[in-house]
């Protein structure tokens, strides 16, 4: 019996890949054409520089107000791009997407892009590292400080607040937190 599913078993092959001097607006259609989140940033003989995803379209375009038929995706791509080997285990991906607060992880092999892999693809094969996830993430929130609050039903009185704070494991209303 095998100890650990690897990335390449999981990942996806061919990826969108897109030019940086492409505009927002043609790498969004190409990637709703294909039903994905991002695309592969790569230039010349297809060499990933960066990647583009939704959430840079949704934060650094369209929130700001700017044109998608203008903006390039060089100028809101996130580099530098964050990658894994394929025959890294799934947890070692998902303690990268983990440190880096990323959801998508471009699979290179020899300095040459092979496939994706994205917490989906990893959440599909196990499950169970959906737990590992939270687990990590409830680790290392508590390691920094945190300067937000989030908002939702208190699990000590059930009251609605908006400054929920995680106490050991349980979300509770400054009230609820001061007891």
């Amino acid at each position: 019996m095998k100890a650990e599913i690897i990335v390449k078993e999981a990942m996806k092959v061919n990826p969108l890949t897109c030019d940086p001097n492409m505009t927002i607006r043609e790498v969004a259609q190409r990637m709703r054409e294909h039903k994905v989140g991002s695309s592969i940033v790569v230039r010349g003989c297809n060499q990933p520089i960066g990647i583009i995803t939704e959430s840079d379209i949704l934060k650094k375009v369209v929130a700001e107000g700017k044109d998608a038929s203008k903006v390039l995706v060089k100028d809101v791509m996130s580099t530098p791009l964050v990658s894994i080997d394929p025959y890294a285990s799934l947890e070692d991906a998902m303690k990268v997407m983990n440190k880096h607060n990323i959801r998508r992880l471009p699979v290179m092999e020899k300095g040459r892009l092979v496939g994706i892999i994205t917490e989906k693809d990893i959440f599909r094969i196990s499950p169970a590292l959906i737990e590992i996830r939270r687990e990590w993430s409830m680790i290392e929130s508590s390691k920094e400080e945190r300067d937000f609050f989030l908002s939702g039903k208190c699990e000590g009185c059930g009251k609605f607040s908006t400054d929920l704070m995680e106490v050991d494991g349980v979300f509770l209303c400054e009230s609820c937190r001061e007891k």
